[in-house]
């Protein structure tokens, strides 16, 4: 795939850098700050961008800004956002919008390359690749506990896999069952989370992750 690459740490930026060569992807842009992304993604639109949330020349949220207009002006073009802590605010922001395509990592993560690939697979693919301890801090934070306490031990596995943004045939891989299990699984989550009128896979989980986000 084709990607650039937002990030001030210059040792980080370059690690990437190789990482992503190595794999075989091309590497259109390397920058360190918010104004150069969008700078390149304008010059050539890659498959997907790579972007701390943090960067010059505040250290607040010029990459999740830049990210977030991304997605405004370049619909088609993946973000795979990366932020040294959970970061509730910004990762909600991420989850109210269109989440096909986007991603929300912790750098921790990235140092498990086989997990930082993945997701930065499925965010090209279209789908969504949310941090499982994002996903585990914003369920504990959600409103709704009540309909929540309807779910199962197993529903509530089965609900956090999909928010992380994975099919249900990798969540059958993932929790050793099958995948027949997983969609009884999933219509039952649905049932007892009240959401309805939703078309599709990716339009179910774009439900649960906004549901969750609230």
């Amino acid at each position: 795939m084709r990607l650039i690459l937002a990030e001030d740490s210059t040792l980080l930026r370059e690690g990437l850098v190789r990482l992503l060569t190595e794999e075989g992807h091309e590497v259109l842009a390397a920058v360190g700050n918010a104004e150069l992304l969008l700078k390149a993604v304008a010059e050539d639109p890659p498959d997907v961008v790579v972007a701390d949330v943090r960067m010059p020349p505040t250290h607040t949220d010029e990459g999740l800004r830049a990210a977030l207009e991304i997605r405004e002006r370049w619909p088609r073009v993946g973000v795979l956002v990366l932020s040294q802590y959970v970061e509730k605010r910004y990762a909600t922001e991420l989850l109210t919008g269109e989440t096909e395509g986007v991603g929300y990592l912790l750098k921790d993560r990235v140092v498990q390359v086989d997990e930082f690939l993945d997701a930065l697979e499925r965010v090209a693919a279209g789908h969504a690749a949310f941090d499982p301890e994002v996903v585990r801090q914003l369920l504990g934070r959600t409103t709704h506990t009540d309909l929540l306490a309807r779910l199962t031990v197993r529903e509530r596995d089965v609900l956090a896999e999909m928010a992380q943004g994975h099919t249900n045939a990798a969540i059958a891989r993932r929790l050793h069952i099958s995948q027949s299990a997983v969609e009884k699984h999933t219509n039952a989550i649905f049932d007892k989370l009240e959401l309805t009128g939703g078309e599709g896979y990716s339009r179910r989980v774009l439900a649960v992750l906004r549901y969750l986000g609230s």
